[in-house]
């Protein structure tokens, strides 16, 4: 299948969340257990935790869609002040969709829609081997570390990696 990068509306939401939950339990489910994964998808990743991100000023949600299923996502937003920096704050693919470019596109994409930022940030949990590498091999080094990886209490620690954008 081929899969187009496009922007995310309210109707993709629950293919969304569901990819979610999907990706996390098959990536996560090994290293926090399949109860916290289903306890964080309930709370991260429901219709409701997404629905705001949509409509989000200086930020971007986007979808692989291949016209009859979602097999990607990603959502990043630029911090305030300047637009220097933009956190990817989602970037999965789903399962049976890995390694066929789609996190490639959904990367380039979500990129080029902060013309202004100079860098681009994430978080990634050092234990996801696969993402890890996946975002060295796309220009990102590591930076750093935190103890909370999404939210200020999610006791999830996580590498902090950038990257440096165009024009930078």
């Amino acid at each position: 299948m081929i899969f187009f990068v496009r922007t995310a509306g309210v109707q993709d939401l629950e293919a969304i969340s569901g990819l979610l939950g999907e990706t996390w339990h098959d990536t996560y489910d090994g290293i926090y257990g399949a109860g916290r994964v289903s306890e964080i998808t309930r709370s991260w990743h429901s219709v409701e935790a997404l629905r705001p991100r949509i409509a989000r000023l200086n930020s971007e949600f986007l979808v692989a869609d291949d016209g009859t299923r979602i097999g990607g996502m990603a959502y990043a937003a630029s911090t305030a002040g300047d637009g220097k920096l933009v956190v990817l704050h989602q970037l999965y693919v789903r399962p049976d969709c890995q390694r066929q470019g789609i996190g490639r596109d959904l990367l380039a994409e979500i990129a080029g829609c902060f013309p202004t930022a100079r860098i681009m940030r994430l978080e990634v949990e050092e234990a996801n081997d696969v993402a890890v590498a996946f975002y060295r091999a796309h220009g990102f080094a590591k930076t750093g570390s935190t103890a909370n990886c999404g939210s200020a209490d999610s006791g999830i620690p996580a590498a902090v990696y950038e990257k440096p954008l165009a024009g930078a």
